[in-house]
C-alpha cells in the first residue's frame, strides 16, 4: 500500500539528519591531516578500558535497581510515588557539572560518607561508576516504566490464577514482554555512562576515563591530535549500535515465524487421564460487595446447578464479579465459599480456579506448548488431550499473534483446563468472534461442559448463550441482582420488563390476565400461555420470539399481515394481533400486506412478567 507523507516532513527530517551526519563526515575528512604521532597509545588504552569497565558495572547496578523501580512506578499509584517518579528523572534535566557538584555534597571528603570511607568514593574507579549511575539511571527507569505500563495487567492477573506466585509472574511474564524496551533503555544508559564527562570530572578526575582523557589531550595537544583519540570512542559506539540492530532484527525475525493462520477441524481424542467424572457436585456461595467510584456492586448468590451464567448489560459488574471470584480484584466485604472452603482471603494462585478473560490474555512471548505448560501443576497428559480435543494439534509452536481469534480462545481454554480446578470462569468467551464461528464454538462448549467436572460460570450479554450453556442464571444490572434461578424458569417468567429485555424480549407487549392461562391482548383476542397460573385481572407484559410464531392455515389465532421484511435467510412477517404487533419467521412465504392470516404460538414459548 502506498502511503502519502506530508510534503514538509521529509524536508524537516532531512535537515536534521544532515546536521547529525555532517560532523562524522567532517571528522573522516580530517584523517589525512591528523597528528597520529603524538598519541599515547598506552594511556588511551587505559582510558578506554576504564570507560568500558565502569560503564558496564554502572549498567549492571542501574539494571539491578532500575528495573524494579520502573515496575514499581508503573504498577502503583499515589502522590508519594508520583513525587518519587519525578525526582529519579531529575538528573536528566541537570547540567552534568551540577550533577557532579551534588554528588560531592554527598560523597566528598568532608561529608559523613566521605569521612566514613576515607575518601575512597572520589578520585577512584568506584567514583566514576557512582557518577555514571547517577546521570545514566533515568534512561533505564523511564524505559522500564513505560514498558511495564504498556503491559496489560490482566496478563499478570491471569498468570496468578494459573497458580503462579508474583515473583514467578514477574520473571516469566512481565520481564519477557518488557525486555525489548528495557534492553533499549539499558543500552542508552550504557552509552550515556560511557560518554559521561561532567559529573565524572567533578567526582573522579583520576583515573582518566575516556571522556576525561579526551579533554586532557585536547588541552595539551590541541585539535590536530583529537581524531586519533576519538577513533576508539567512535568504534565502540558503532559496534554497540550494530550489535543492538542485529539483536532487534533477530528478535523481529523470531516473532514473525509462523504467521499464517489455519483453523484445523475439531478432533475427539481419547478420554484423558486424571479427571473427575462429569456431573460431580460443586457447591458455591457468594457474598460480594465492592465500590469503585460511584459504582456499587452488592449481591449474594448460592447457585444449585453446575452450569451457571451471569447476564447483564455492559458496565453492570459481570466481569468485576469474575475477577473478584478469581482473586484478581479484592472485594471490600463478603465471602467466596467453594465446596465448603472459604477462598475469598486466599491469593489467586491458591484458589484452584480456572479463569479465561474476555481478551483471552495469552502471553505474547510464549508458544501454544509453552502456554499450556505455564500453569503450576500442569498435567502434560491433559495438555496433550486438550490440544487434540480443541483442534489445536499442529499449532504447538505458534505464538498468539499467529493464531486466529477462535484459536486463541481455544488455547486460553485449554490453558485453564490443564491443572486441577473446581471452578471455571469464562468472561464473554465468544464476544470477539464472528457469528458463524461463535455459533460453532457455542456448540463445542456445550459438549465440553458435559465432560468437565468443574462448575462453570459464563459471563455474557447474549441471552442465547446463557439459555444454551447454563442451567441456572443470574441477571445483573448496575451491580445488583434483578433475578436469579433456573434458566428455563427465569426466561419464561422474568420478574420485570427490564429482565425480560435483558433476556432478549425485544417486542414487549401488554395485556390483562382473564384466566389462569389466558391473556386478553385487545380486540377480543386471547393469548394462551403455559406455566404457573395467572391472577385474573392482573396487568401482564408478554413477548414471544419470531421463531415460535408459525403461519398455519388452520392455526389457533387470526390476525392481519402488516408488513413483510425480505432477507436472504427468509422473510420476517409483522402480524397485527389484538392491540399489538408480533413478528413471525415465515421462510420464503410472501403474503401481501393487509391480508388476513392464521398462525400458532407455542404456549410455553410466551414470556410473561407482571406490570406495576
Amino acid at each position: 500500500m502506498t502511503r502519502r507523507i506530508p510534503a514538509a516532513l521529509p524536508w524537516l527530517a532531512g535537515l536534521l539528519a544532515i546536521y547529525l551526519i555532517a560532523p562524522l563526515i567532517a571528522g573522516v575528512q580530517q584523517a589525512g591531516v591528523a597528528d597520529w604521532t603524538t598519541v599515547d597509545a598506552a594511556a588511551l588504552a587505559r582510558a578506554c578500558l576504564v570507560s568500558i569497565l565502569s560503564a558496564t558495572l554502572a549498567a549492571f547496578v542501574i539494571a539491578l535497581g532500575g528495573i524494579p523501580l520502573g515496575y514499581l512506578l508503573a504498577r502503583t499509584s499515589g502522590r508519594a510515588l508520583g513525587v518519587l517518579g519525578f525526582l529519579v528523572q531529575l538528573p536528566l534535566a541537570l547540567p552534568p557539572l551540577a550533577s557532579g557538584v551534588l554528588l560531592l555534597f554527598l560523597l566528598g571528603y568532608t561529608t559523613p560518607i566521605g569521612q566514613l570511607t576515607a575518601g575512597a568514593l572520589t578520585d577512584s574507579f568506584i567514583g566514576i561508576v557512582l557518577a555514571q549511575v547517577f546521570v545514566a539511571s533515568p534512561f533505564l527507569i523511564i524505559a522500564a516504566r513505560s514498558a511495564f505500563a504498556a503491559i496489560d495487567p490482566g496478563l499478570e492477573g491471569v498468570a496468578a490464577t494459573l497458580g503462579r506466585r508474583p515473583l514467578f509472574v514477574f520473571f516469566r511474564v512481565s520481564m519477557p514482554i518488557a525486555r525489548p524496551a528495557i534492553a533499549s533503555g539499558l543500552l542508552l544508559a550504557w552509552l550515556r555512562a560511557f560518554g559521561e564527562f561532567g559529573a565524572t570530572v567533578m567526582v573522579a578526575y583520576h583515573p582518566y576515563s575516556l571522556p576525561v582523557y579526551t579533554y586532557v589531550a585536547f588541552g595539551a595537544q590541541g585539535l590536530p591530535a583529537m581524531l586519533p583519540v576519538l577513533v576508539p570512542t567512535l568504534a565502540l559506539a558503532v559496534a554497540i549500535m550494530v550489535l543492538s540492530t542485529l539483536a532487534d532484527y533477530r528478535t523481529g525475525a523470531r516473532q514473525g515465524v509462523g504467521a499464517s493462520v489455519v483453523t484445523p477441524p475439531v478432533m475427539i481424542a481419547e478420554i484423558p487421564p486424571r479427571r473427575e467424572p462429569p456431573g460431580s457436585t460443586v457447591h458455591l456461595k457468594l457474598r460480594l460487595e465492592k465500590r469503585l467510584g460511584g459504582f456499587h456492586l452488592d449481591f449474594a448468590w448460592s447457585p444449585q446447578a453446575r452450569r451457571l451464567a451471569i447476564v447483564g448489560p455492559s458496565g453492570s459488574g459481570k466481569s468485576l464479579t469474575l475477577k473478584m471470584i478469581a482473586g484478581i480484584e479484592r472485594c471490600d466485604r463478603g465471602s467466596i465459599v467453594l465446596d465448603g472452603r472459604e477462598i475469598g482471603s486466599l491469593e489467586p494462585a491458591a484458589r484452584s480456579i480456572g479463569y479465561v478473560p474476555q481478551n483471552y490474555a495469552l502471553f505474547p512471548h510464549l508458544t501454544v506448548t509453552e502456554q499450556l505448560a505455564f500453569p503450576a501443576g500442569a498435567d502434560a497428559a491433559l495438555a496433550k488431550y486438550w490440544l487434540d480435543r480443541l483442534g489445536l494439534r499442529g499449532l504447538e509452536q505458534r505464538r498468539p499473534d499467529a493464531l486466529s481469534l477462535g484459536q486463541q480462545q481455544r488455547v486460553a481454554l485449554a490453558r485453564a483446563l490443564v491443572r486441577p480446578a473446581r471452578l471455571l470462569l469464562l468472561d464473554e468467551p465468544f464476544s470477539a468472534l464472528d457469528a458463524p464461528l461463535r455459533s460453532r464454538l457455542r456448540r463445542e462448549m456445550l459438549a465440553l461442559e458435559n465432560e468437565l467436572a468443574a462448575a462453570i460460570i459464563i459471563v455474557t450479554h447474549d441471552p442465547t448463550e446463557a439459555a444454551m450453556l447454563a442451567d441456572e442464571i443470574l441477571v445483573f444490572e448496575n451491580g445488583r441482582v434483578l433475578q436469579s434461578g433456573q434458566t428455563d424458569a427465569v426466561f419464561r417468567r422474568p420478574n420485570s420488563e427490564t429482565v425480560a429485555r435483558l433476556l432478549g424480549a425485544d417486542h414487549a407487549a401488554e395485556g390483562t390476565a382473564i384466566s389462569p392461562d389466558g391473556i386478553a391482548v385487545g380486540a377480543g383476542k386471547v393469548l394462551n400461555i403455559a406455566g404457573p397460573a395467572l391472577n385474573p385481572g392482573a396487568r401482564i407484559g408478554w413477548s414471544v420470539a419470531p421463531a415460535c410464531v408459525r403461519l398455519n392455515e388452520s392455526g389457533r389465532y387470526d390476525g392481519t399481515i402488516e408488513a413483510v421484511t425480505h432477507a436472504a435467510s427468509g422473510h420476517q412477517i409483522a402480524i397485527r394481533f389484538g392491540h399489538t404487533r408480533i413478528d413471525a419467521a415465515a421462510g420464503y412465504i410472501d403474503p401481501p400486506p393487509g391480508s388476513p392470516c392464521r398462525f400458532d404460538i407455542d404456549a410455553d414459548a410466551v414470556r410473561i412478567w407482571p406490570l406495576g
